[in-house]
C-alpha cells in the first residue's frame, strides 16, 4: 500500500484548495526555476530513469518520448499537445486532476515545454468536460498574474504560453494523431505513421502528446529524483497510479496507489468490496472498456501494472477498473461496450467500420439467445479481421472486450444460445454442441 508521504496528488478529493496559494502550500511551483536551470538533457534523463511510462493508455516511456523531439530548433517551432479527451468508459482520473489539481498539470506543462522546446502547450479538454475546463483556465490565469507562465515563466528565462481547446465529444480524438487533426480544424480521424508526431504533428511540426497525468507528476519526479519515483511499484512498472474503480462496488472512487497493487486488494481496501462479497464477483475490466475483462479466478491473484496484465492477456489501459458482479448478464455487457464502439468509429477503416457493427449486431443476438453455434467462431474471426488491420489501436480497442468475453465466457454463450443436437435452426441445420463444456457446467452447478 501506498504511504501518504508518496503521495503526489494531495487534494485528489479536494480537501485543501485548488488556488494558487493552496497548490503552492502543498509543494506546487517550489523551487521550479531550479529545475529548469539544470537543463533539458538533465530533466529528460531524470525522467527515463524514473522509468515513468505514460498513463493515457499505451504506457509509452515518458523520457523516451520526448527525446524523439529534434535536438535543434529549425525553422518550424515545437509544441506540446496535452491530450485531456478521457473518453474511455470508466475512466475519470483526469477530470479529478483538472478540477482539483490544475497547478500540478500547468507546471508540468512549463518544464515539458522547456525539455522539448515549446513555447506554446495546447490542452485539448473532451467538450462534455466544460466546468473543469473553466476551472484549468481560471488557474492558468492565475498563472499567469503571478508569472509562473507567459513571459520569462518564474524567471526561467522561458516563455511558454498554454491554451485550451474544447474537443466535440468524441471518442476517437483521444488518439494523439486524431486529436491533432481536431485540433488544426479537421475531422477527427487518425493519420498514417510514420511520421510521428514527434516530427511532423501539428501544423506540420514537431509535436510532443502527453496525456494529463503522465504530465501532472513530473514536477514530483524532478523535486524528490527519480529514484524515490523508481523504490515505488515494480520494475519497468514504477511509481504511483489512479485507479478509477466503478461498477459493481460499495464505495465507487477514484484513488492513487502504488504500481503492481493487488487487485483484490485496490477493491477491498478503497471501494469498500464487490456488492454481494467477493464470491459474487463474475469478472473485472481492469483497463477501462477496450481492455478484455478477466474472470474471478484470475482476478483473485492479478496485480495492476502493464506487465502482469499483458501477461494475462489483458491490460492496464488507463486503470479504469470495472466491477462486473454475477447479478449481470455479461454477454449483454459486453454487447453495450460492443454498441458504444460501433458509434465511435470514425469509419476512415474498412475492417473497424464494418466489423464493430457486425461485432454488435452478433453479441446482440447472442444476448438473445438467437445466434447460431457457428456465429461464436465466426465472432472470434471477426476481431481477429479487425485486430492489427486499421490505422489506430481503435480496432484493436472495439475488438479486445469481445475476445475477452470468448476467451472466458464461451460456456455461458453456448448455453444461452442452445446449441443442443434436437434443436434446429437456420433452414433446419442441426448445430452439434460442445457436450462436455456443459458437462463440465453442470458438476460445477
Amino acid at each position: 500500500m501506498l504511504e501518504d508521504k508518496d503521495r503526489i496528488f494531495k487534494n485528489l478529493y479536494n480537501d485543501f484548495g485548488i488556488d494558487v496559494t493552496s497548490s503552492k502550500n502543498r509543494g506546487d511551483w517550489l523551487d521550479t526555476k531550479v529545475l529548469i536551470s539544470k537543463g533539458r538533457d538533465w530533466i529528460i534523463n531524470e525522467i527515463k530513469s524514473s522509468e515513468l511510462r505514460g498513463r493515457g493508455g499505451a504506457g509509452f516511456p515518458t523520457g523516451l518520448k520526448w527525446s524523439f523531439a529534434p535536438k535543434e530548433v529549425g525553422s518550424r517551432p515545437h509544441y506540446l499537445v496535452i491530450n485531456a479527451d478521457e473518453s474511455e468508459p470508466g475512466t475519470c482520473k483526469d477530470r479529478d486532476i483538472l478540477r482539483f489539481e490544475p497547478h500540478k498539470l500547468i507546471e508540468g506543462c512549463l518544464i515539458a515545454a522547456y525539455a522539448v522546446q515549446a513555447h506554446v502547450c495546447y490542452i485539448y479538454i473532451r467538450g462534455e468536460y466544460f466546468n473543469e475546463g473553466q476551472i484549468l483556465q481560471e488557474a492558468i490565469n492565475q498563472a499567469y498574474k503571478n508569472k509562473l507562465i507567459g513571459k520569462n515563466s518564474c524567471d526561467s528565462g522561458w516563455d511558454l504560453d498554454i491554451f485550451i481547446h474544447y474537443g466535440a465529444g468524441a471518442y476517437i480524438c483521444g488518439e494523439e494523431t486524431a486529436l491533432l487533426e481536431s485540433l488544426e480544424g479537421n475531422k477527427g480521424q487518425p493519420r498514417l505513421k510514420p511520421p510521428f508526431p514527434a516530427l511532423v504533428g501539428l501544423y506540420g511540426c514537431p509535436t510532443i502528446v502527453n496525456n494529463v497525468e503522465t504530465i501532472a507528476v513530473v514536477p514530483t519526479i524532478l523535486r524528490k529524483g527519480s529514484k524515490w519515483f523508481a523504490s515505488i511499484g515494480k520494475p519497468k512498472n514504477t511509481g504511483t497510479k489512479i485507479f478509477c474503480i466503478s461498477g459493481n462496488v460499495n464505495n465507487p472512487c477514484n484513488v492513487e496507489e502504488e504500481m503492481g497493487i493487488s487487485l483484490k486488494d485496490l477493491i477491498a481496501t478503497h471501494a469498500g468490496g464487490v456488492i454481494g462479497g467477493w464470491d459474487n464477483l463474475q469478472a473485472v475490466i481492469p483497463g477501462g472498456s477496450s481492455m478484455p475483462l478477466l474472470p474471478k479466478n484470475i482476478c483473485e491473484t492479478i496485480k495492476m501494472d502493464f506487465d502482469s496484465l499483458v501477461e494475462n492477456k489483458s491490460g492496464l489501459g488507463t486503470a479504469g477498473i470495472v466491477v462486473i458482479n454475477k447479478d449481470q448478464d455479461i454477454i449483454k455487457c459486453m454487447a453495450r461496450i460492443a454498441r458504444f464502439y460501433k458509434h465511435e468509429s470514425c469509419g476512415q477503416c474498412t475492417p473497424c467500420r464494418e466489423g464493430s457493427g457486425w461485432m454488435w449486431r452478433m453479441l446482440e443476438r447472442m444476448a438473445k439467445g438467437e445466434a447460431s453455434r457457428e456465429e461464436v467462431d465466426m465472432l472470434m474471426d471477426v476481431t481477429k479481421q479487425i485486430e492489427g488491420h486499421t490505422i489506430c489501436a481503435f480496432g484493436e480497442g472495439s475488438a479486445w472486450p469481445v475476445q475477452g468475453l470468448l476467451r472466458h465466457f464461451k460456456k455461458e454463450l453456448i448455453k444461452r444460445n442452445n446449441f443442443n443436437p434436437l434443436i434446429k435452426k437456420n433452414k433446419n441445420v442441426p448445430y452439434l454442441i460442445d457436450q462436455h463444456l456443459l458437462e463440465e457446467d453442470n458438476v460445477k452447478n
